[in-house]
């Protein structure tokens, strides 16, 4: 599956490969993150890493779940971070595997960094993000000529569980006709509330879309007034994406995925 005609970068010993798994779909890993998977002696995951990913990895290779939600019990970043050091140091090829891209909403940053201040040598593998290839894969573009020039990528709760401080939601709701939210249904009423108080209209377009690009995939389509009291009659649990805006209309069309 790998015979390319052309080389990739060789996953040397004592070095940490920091890789986005995509959404869910396996066919989503990228050819470096595969390539990554299978050159690996220690995969460290997170827990939105989809299980058909996770049996690609060969059966030589250790594989250490470190995954964190919100919540419920988890490794605690600084183990995280610790354990990935001491694996390096001890001549491992060993990849962070994470859900989505490494880079988007995630600790990637904090990773890499602390990386860098051990002196372990690392590669940064992107991935498919869930508010790109998840959306796709509800039938929603994050664009359309139609619709809108500009979107924005916001995050439900930042490190404490807490919506982020520093929001300006006046800004926010006037920025961009499309919003997407990742982990935002533990305070759903709260955002839905503070966009309506800074402009946006209460009939606005918003789905729901949870476990984007695995057989699990669910889509509920409302309004932003009535997303909160949606979310808790159908029983909606994360991982889940909030869309806020006109392109959630177009997926009368463009609803494509079987699963």
């Amino acid at each position: 599956m790998l015979d390319l005609p052309f080389d990739l970068p060789v996953f040397e010993p004592g070095s940490v490969w920091l890789a986005g798994a995509g959404p869910g779909d396996p066919g989503l890993l990228t050819l470096l993150a595969l390539h990554a998977l299978k050159s690996a002696d220690v995969v460290v995951h997170d827990a939105l890493v989809d299980a058909r990913i996770l049996a690609l990895i060969p059966a030589e290779a250790a594989i250490e779940s470190m995954g964190k939600r919100g919540g419920e019990a988890s490794a605690r970043q600084t183990d995280i971070t610790a354990r990935l050091i001491e694996l390096a140091r001890a001549g491992k090829r060993v990849l962070r595997l994470k859900g989505g891209d490494p880079f988007v909403f995630g600790r990637g940053p904090e990773e890499a960094l602390a990386l860098v201040a051990a002196g372990v040598p690392f590669r940064i593998v992107p991935g498919i993000t869930a508010g790109i290839g998840g959306l796709a894969y509800a039938g929603i573009p994050v664009t359309a000529k139609e619709t809108n020039a500009a979107v924005a990528f916001v995050t439900g709760h930042g490190p404490d569980g807490e919506i982020p401080d520093e929001f300006d939601w006046n800004a926010l709701a006037r920025g961009a006709p499309v919003l997407v939210f990742y982990m935002g249904l533990k305070h759903l009423d709260l955002l839905t509330g503070r966009l309506m108080a800074a402009g946006r209209k209460a009939d606005e377009a918003v789905a729901v879309v949870c476990n984007a690009a695995t057989p699990r995939q669910s889509v509920l389509e409302t309004t932003l007034a009535e997303a909160a009291g949606a979310v808790e009659r159908a029983g909606l649990k994360p991982p889940a994406l909030l869309v806020v805006g006109p392109v959630v209309e177009l997926r009368r069309q463009l609803d494509w995925w079987i699963p």
